[in-house]
């Protein structure tokens, strides 16, 4: 054997035995707390801070030039769709561009040159550093112990109800107007807090001191007619009836697939315009992120929910998704697939690596460091399993001795390979397959991780953008109320954002303390948007306190979200949810759909979505030709593949 192939060889066992021995160290605990009857309180506190969140955020549009910088990264690259975003990442949308995220049910839509981090995205926070430009936000629920707010660099916008927000930032001096066309909000800013109401919007001008102008919301400009058409379609989709709404992702299912009952799995969602050959997990690439390590970023338009919540089933002729028990808050995951080949156990080919999609009730095992409870959680809340099948099973794997029939791993064309090049490189999966024979589909271990070490592409995931936002985007400070913290990494190691910069010369976050509340002056009464009921807020003026009448908000914070068709640029209709998913997280099982009619599906000729993406044509393009659509197509139609 040549000397370069003996030292490759060499190389490849080296540097996989040091991954596998960091995962085995990792994993310790949650060993121990996996096969524990119950910890101990303070353990368990203990265990939770370790893992990474169960949310996380999704970019599912981009119209124009998106650029996107990961978290600790100098380098800003081209944004890809599907790409989940996290604590710490940054987003810049350049001239004539607009872009939207998704965390659960909440959409985040940015207008052109909008520059924004991403300060915080956690089971408990959605926080957003915006530096400048125009962001509108949709919140559909927000849950007793949820924060929501909008840190610009004069105030800070914490949202308290549902309801239809924008924020806007002048690029050049302290400025920020806050519109509310629904629901209710506090600014605090200057050593003053304000509330604001629905149909008011509030300009602040300003830094330590800040003047402050009320107005009723002016007519719609095109980012608010825009943001109005992806709501209805978002009204539009019937996912709801199937998975939460909480599920990042889900809402796209509906324009690119049918539901269908299967005896053995109940509801399936099943995605529509397959080419021949594909697979889960085989038209995407891999990228080194955050919390989890190695993330499945696919190339498919509705491709995020169904890789990274429930589990793929081979039914009848073709595949389909099964998204488990219809839970308040499923755990996100960044890919639920089992492993092949590039341990040192293995006697696949040297530095190929391949994976197949989990099945329906077998147990997904992090390789990133997470506790017994988290992994019980991201289980259960992903497919019907026990949390004692989860301890057994990683009691098992552990072991070396487990001896798992993996259902897909038996599916012909199941398991897709590449070689470690273009794994590593986060080059095109579809465009790169390695063959799999018969005999190495059955043959080699199955391990919960790829023990594979990123490199610099892996954590870029794209080239170098030529859209860089100004550097007043990455240096301007912001003032916040509450401290973000940050997720950690795959190490369980982290250090919040804020923290790391108050250290340097130029610090992004400053914290402010809520001031004495200042009652907002109401706007002129020229006209009335929401008349269905009203509420009393009172006027501090120099003659005493003066009662005025305003239209009622549309909620309490906590409290059930009622059925409604709410008039909002222009009217936005709103989909109710059960009674599970209004007011708490915890996991719980609804009962099943019930069953539709054959009328109900709708035909693939009235979802236009259907014929504009075609898998094939995707495997053949760039990858960036794949990720934006003209700006000249219409609001409510998805990104052109």
């Amino acid at each position: 054997m040549p000397e370069e192939t003996i030292m490759e060889t060499l190389k490849h066992i080296r540097s996989a035995t040091t991954v596998a021995v960091m995962t085995l160290v990792l994993l310790v605990p949650l060993g121990v707390s996996a096969q524990a009857n119950e910890p101990a309180p303070d353990a368990q506190a203990a265990q939770n801070d370790q893992d990474p969140p169960g949310r996380v955020a999704r970019l599912n549009y981009i119209d124009g030039s998106v650029s996107f910088q990961p978290a600790d990264e100098r380098d800003w690259v081209d944004a890809t769709l599907n790409r989940p975003l996290m604590t710490g990442d940054n987003l810049w949308t350049d001239e004539n561009s607009r872009a939207e995220l998704h965390v659960g049910s909440t959409a985040v839509r940015l207008g052109e040159k909008t520059g924004m981090t991403l300060l915080e995205v956690s089971d408990r926070a959605v926080q957003i550093r915006l530096a400048m430009g125009s962001l509108i936000v949709n919140v559909r629920h927000v849950d007793d112990q949820d924060a929501y707010e909008i840190d610009t660099p004069n105030v800070a916008f914490v949202i308290t109800q549902p309801g239809d927000y924008r924020v806007d930032v002048s690029p050049d001096d302290y400025r920020t107007d806050v519109t509310v066309w629904r629901g209710r909000g506090d600014v605090t800013g200057g050593g003053s807090t304000y509330t604001i109401v629905a149909n008011q919007v509030a300009t602040f001008t300003g830094n330590d001191r800040l003047d402050h102008e009320v107005s009723q919301v002016a007519d719609n400009d095109a980012l608010d007619a825009w943001a109005s058409e992806r709501d209805r379609r978002e009204a539009d989709s019937d996912s709801g009836e199937y998975v939460s709404s909480n599920m990042t992702g889900s809402e796209d299912l509906g324009s690119y697939g049918d539901w269908s009952y299967v005896a053995e799995y109940g509801y399936v969602w099943r995605p529509a315009g397959l080419a021949p050959g594909w697979a889960p997990y085989r038209f995407g690439r891999w990228v080194w992120a955050g919390s989890w390590g190695w993330t499945w970023v696919a190339d498919e338009p509705w491709g995020f929910a169904p890789f990274h919540y429930g589990r793929w089933a081979f039914a009848g002729n073709g595949w389909v998704w099964v998204p488990g028990p219809r839970v308040v808050r499923p755990v996100y995951a960044p890919a639920l697939v089992g492993w092949i080949g590039g341990g040192p156990a293995s006697n696949r080919r040297v530095g190929a690596v391949g994976w197949f999609p989990l099945a329906p009730g077998e147990v997904f095992i992090p390789a990133y460091r997470a506790s017994g409870i988290y992994v019980n959680r991201i289980n259960t809340t992903n497919t019907n399993v026990t949390e004692a099948r989860v301890a057994n099973f990683y009691k098992a794997a552990g072991s070396g001795t487990s001896n798992i029939a993996y259902a897909n791993r038996s599916v012909q064309g199941g398991i897709t390979e590449v070689s470690r090049d273009t794994f590593v490189n986060a080059r095109p999966v579809g465009r790169n397959l390695v063959e799999v024979s018969a005999k190495e589909s059955t043959s080699g271990l199955v391990s919960q991780t790829a023990v594979v070490e990123p490199s610099q592409l892996s954590r870029l995931g794209a080239g170098v953008s030529a859209h860089q936002p100004p550097a007043v985007v990455s240096s301007r400070a912001v003032v916040a109320v509450r401290i973000p913290t940050a997720a950690p990494n795959a190490s369980g190691q982290g250090q919040a954002l804020v923290q790391r910069s108050q250290q340097s010369p130029e610090a992004v976050v400053r914290q402010l303390t809520p001031g004495q509340r200042v009652s907002l002056s109401p706007p002129p009464a020229n006209r009335v948007l929401h008349s269905d009921a009203s509420a009393t807020i009172t006027e501090q003026g120099s003659s005493g306190s003066v009662e005025q009448t305003k239209p009622r908000v549309w909620e309490e914070q906590g409290t059930p979200e009622p059925e409604r068709a709410v008039e909002r640029r222009p009217e936005v209709r709103g989909a109710s949810r059960s009674a599970q998913e209004r007011g708490h997280t915890a996991v719980k099982s609804n009962p099943p759909a019930p069953a539709r009619t054959p009328s109900q599906p709708r035909a693939k000729e009235e979802k236009p979505e259907y014929s504009s993406w075609h898998p094939q044509k995707a495997a053949a393009s760039s990858h960036s030709s794949t990720q934006s659509h003209s700006s000249s197509s219409t609001a409510n139609t998805p990104p052109k593949k």
